[in-house]
């Protein structure tokens, strides 16, 4: 969902003295009438679009890292040398443009057109992606971009194409989006690549000695490689009442329709759970004028990954849109017009919207004999047990470098990049998977960002003023950081990520500096 930038600062293509460009930092300008952003690099100069091709935020504002530019917004990042999308959740490349740097002047010249991949190193005979979310989308389209010409199919359980699951419980829910920004890509786009879509007969076996899959129709879908990102299913309550028609999890497209729809015709709802998810349909919700009481079992929404005082302003700001919270209480029943806490309250509700975990989808991995461990195990270039086969995305429990352990996230952009990451092994392009996770969260105008990973820590310190929304909460365990949250610090957050990327501690601290 590529935005469009007003043209700002000097007209290049009349260009600009090469003294003004700052060495490593991108500088805004445009150029035959689109916006563009020069990086210096030494001697050499490069242009490339302005506008992020994820959400169209300007990338003059973003940061300059290991021959990559990051977006400010949502982290994704591009080659400086080709505009090519290196990171989710950008998708597309930005644009390039010549640049001639002659007698001190720094001038733009014609836009180049985009760079046609080579063969790469290993072609598998076909290739078959399990889980139609971000982690298979992703995969495919990195393995079109990286030169793959064989067969490639995407097996999935959700029609009509894959879809960018995080504005199922924001803005498409909300009413602020339309149901066209939903699709990952239109289906057009996917025939135009030669992808093969079956995301309405999902798997349900594999054979890895004959390297097959089976799907619901009986269809025998042979691969060369196999990636399995089933993605993870929302944790039902187990409470009377709970398969009432009125009460929903938010997963698909079709749950979040199935919302809406209900929320057209009643007044009040409940949300079962204070995690992101349910806070964010809350908002939502509200959006829609809908009446919104929060259950949670925890005293602070998101106090567990965030800190009390992050977790406070969430809930201040939710309470100033008129949600009203319920902490320390489960729910007990639901009615078919109520539904009755543990601390005997009873709650009006036309419809109740669940969002108190998920688990990862191991089934077919189970069945196929793969090692299995609160997810898919893997190895740092994402390979399972089995040859040929690799997983990616929430149902992977893969080795974090900066923990020295298996973890398993569950992120969309780490499952994304780590569908690009295991199209790259699948090509003989590998490397160990060490991309720092990364999450956004938006509350209202709220932005929270979120790099490192921290399971378990010892004191979530405030660099700041959370109540300005000018902060950062370092996330420490044993004295060492292992992840921070900040508020209104896009560019920090940049250098922390890319800090963290390094391995080196000290320059994790540096960058709070």
């Amino acid at each position: 969902m590529e935005g469009s930038l007003p043209l700002t600062g000097p007209d290049l293509a009349a260009g600009v003295p090469l003294a003004e460009l700052p060495e490593g930092r991108p500088f805004a300008g445009h150029a035959h009438g689109e916006p563009v952003v020069l990086v210096r690099l030494g001697a050499d100069v490069v242009a490339l679009g302005a506008a992020c091709t994820h959400y169209g935020a300007s990338l003059a504002d973003g940061l300059v890292a290991g021959g990559t530019l990051h977006c400010p917004w949502h982290h994704a990042c591009f080659d400086l040398r080709s505009g090519a999308a290196t990171g989710a959740p950008a998708l597309d490349p930005v644009p390039r443009w010549a640049v001639v740097v002659k007698e001190g002047r720094v001038t733009v010249g014609e836009r180049l057109p985009a760079q046609a991949p080579g063969a790469p190193p290993h072609a598998p005979s076909s290739v078959v992606l399990l889980g139609a979310g971000a982690a298979g989308a992703a995969a495919a389209e990195a393995l079109r971009r990286l030169g793959y010409a064989g067969p490639v199919t995407l097996v999935g359980d959700e029609p009509p194409s894959p879809i960018d699951r995080t504005n199922l419980s924001k803005d498409y829910l909300a009413g602020t989006a339309p149901e066209e920004w939903v699709p990952i890509r239109p289906e057009s786009w996917w025939r135009a690549r030669d992808v093969s879509l079956a995301v309405d007969d999902p798997a349900v076996s594999i054979d890895t000695a004959r390297q097959t899959v089976t799907t619901r129709s009986g269809r025998l879908l042979g691969y060369g490689a196999l990636l399995v990102a089933t993605g993870a299913e929302p944790v039902r309550l187990s409470v009377e009442g709970a398969s009432l028609p009125h009460v929903f999890a938010i997963r698909s497209l079709a749950d979040s329709r199935a919302v809406i729809a209900a929320a057209a015709k009643g007044r009040r709802a409940v949300v079962v759970g204070s995690s992101f998810i349910g806070l964010e349909a809350a908002a939502s919700l509200r959006a829609r004028g809908v009446e919104v009481d929060v259950v949670g079992r925890d005293r602070t929404p998101l106090a567990r990954v965030l800190g009390e005082e992050v977790g406070r302003l969430v809930q201040s700001l939710h309470e100033e849109h008129g949600v009203r919270f319920h902490a320390g209480t489960s729910p007990t029943a639901i009615r078919p017009d109520a539904v009755e806490l543990s601390d005997g309250t009873r709650l009006p509700a036309d419809l109740v919207v669940v969002g108190i975990g998920v688990r990862p989808r191991t089934a077919l991995a189970e069945g196929a004999g793969l090692r299995v461990e609160d997810g898919i195990v893997v190895d740092g270039l994402l390979r399972t047990s089995a040859p040929h086969v690799w997983a990616a995305g929430d149902v992977a429990r893969y080795p974090e470098p900066r923990l020295g352990r298996l973890v398993r996230i569950e992120h969309w952009v780490v499952a994304q990049r780590q569908g690009q990451a295991a199209a790259r092994a699948m090509l003989g392009l590998g490397t160990p998977f060490r991309d720092v996770p990364y999450f956004w969260s938006q509350h209202y105008d709220l932005a929270i960002s979120y790099v490192g990973h921290a399971p378990g820590w010892d004191s979530a310190e405030v660099r700041g003023s959370i109540a300005a929304r000018d902060a950062a909460v370092v996330y420490r365990s044993a004295g060492r950081i292992l992840a921070v949250a900040t508020l209104g610090r896009d560019l920090q957050s940049l250098a922390l990520e890319a800090a963290f990327e390094s391995g080196d501690d000290r320059a994790v601290e540096a960058a709070l500096a």
